[in-house]
């Protein structure tokens, strides 16, 4: 393994950090409220970061997501790239590509994701969607969405469907974290399949693993905060960050999100080396799950009373580490999940040796000779 970024990979992160430094700072975001910085991801796609993604590839996209998260910006990046870009582009016919790329690639069309599946939604043999997902993020900013269907038993499983948002009925909901979110309700509304079969496992766990490096940079920003903040705060003539106590929390907290940091590259490696890397994507995602709402309860506490303050910088760290401590499974639902991944894998492993076994043993005419 070798996470050490290429020359493009490197300059993709520079470009990202200094446009969201730039732009997304405390000041702006509190004045945009709940809603998305229109003239930030117009920025981003004027420097053509979106359409890099296919270039520099999911340690890339991770690279960059870590820029965004430091600074907590407001724009659906993870969310087009991931269910838009780069699922196109995996699973996408050559005529879906032709017609769906450009627009990803420049930002006038914008993909979310109705992930992962809860329940499954109904598909008829038209090609038209039914059900309803009760919550999507960047649904309210998104030109199209990527839906899970569940396939008819007995093959189960599911399959990937985009919808154009246009022939859905939304309504905005809020979550935690302000990620414009909104109810998808889809009523006989026209889909068109990505993919075939293993396209949700391979898009899911590209989320997982990229939504993993944006929680590596909001654990990142929110203990840079706590570090600045106890250097400069003195209690009795010292300053805070000269106690243990608080030395001993913010090593912990660094330790974690490191932890974060390296099992998202490794995911994010093995998936451009074409390496298997799913249970990779789940460790990934466990770490940001349990020890991402670590890190940000750590952040708050290491300001004192001043972490209590809704409207401090490091109560957005700590918002959208929770929000992300949830999304696409929470610690304990991605551990079932990865016990019953290696289980599956290793009974796939006993059944090929069974065979071979049987095929290796000589036959009652062979003994008898």
């Amino acid at each position: 393994m070798d996470f050490t970024p290429t020359e493009e990979q490197a300059a993709a992160r520079d470009l990202a950090g200094e446009i969201f430094g730039d732009l997304s700072t405390p000041e702006r975001l509190a004045a945009a409220g709940t809603g998305p910085d229109a003239e930030l991801w117009k920025a981003l796609c004027a420097a053509g970061l979106p359409g890099a993604v296919e270039d520099v590839g999911l340690l890339g996209l991770v690279l960059l997501l870590e820029e965004q998260g430091r600074v907590t910006a407001q724009v659906p990046f993870a969310a087009s790239c991931v269910y838009g870009l780069l699922a196109v582009a995996a699973h996408g016919t050559q005529e879906q590509r032709g017609r769906l790329l450009p627009g990803l690639r420049d930002g006038t069309a914008v993909a979310t994701g109705a992930f992962p599946a809860r329940g499954g939604l109904a598909v008829s043999v038209e090609g038209t969607l039914t059900g309803v997902v009760p919550w999507v993020p960047w649904l309210r900013d998104a030109t199209e969405v990527l839906v899970a269907v569940r396939d008819p038993a007995p093959r189960g499983g599911h399959s990937l469907w985009r919808v154009r948002v246009a022939d859905a009925d939304t309504g905005p909901v809020e979550l935690t974290a302000p990620w414009a979110a909104g109810r998808l309700v889809l009523d006989g509304a026209p889909g068109e399949r990505i993919g075939g079969q293993g396209a949700y496992d391979d898009v899911l766990a590209t989320a997982r693993t990229a939504f993993a490096g944006l929680q590596a940079g909001v654990c990142a920003g929110s203990l840079a905060r706590a570090v600045a903040h106890t250097n400069e705060r003195e209690q009795f003539g010292r300053p805070l960050a000269a106690k243990q106590g608080v030395q001993l929390r913010a090593a912990d907290a660094h330790m974690d999100t490191e932890a974060i940091r390296v099992t998202a590259y490794e995911a994010a490696w093995r998936r451009d080396a074409a390496l298997p890397y799913g249970t990779h994507a789940l460790t990934a995602a466990w770490w940001a799950s349990e020890a991402g709402k670590r890190v940000v309860h750590a952040g708050q506490h290491l300001h004192g009373g001043m972490g209590a303050d809704l409207d401090h910088p490091v109560h957005r760290h700590f918002l959208w580490g929770r929000q992300l401590d949830a999304y696409l499974g929470c610690g304990s639902e991605v551990l079932e999940e990865m016990g019953d991944l290696i289980a599956r894998n290793a009974q796939s492993v006993q059944d090929v040796q069974s065979a071979q076994s049987a095929h290796n043993a000589p036959s009652a005419q062979e003994e008898t000779a």
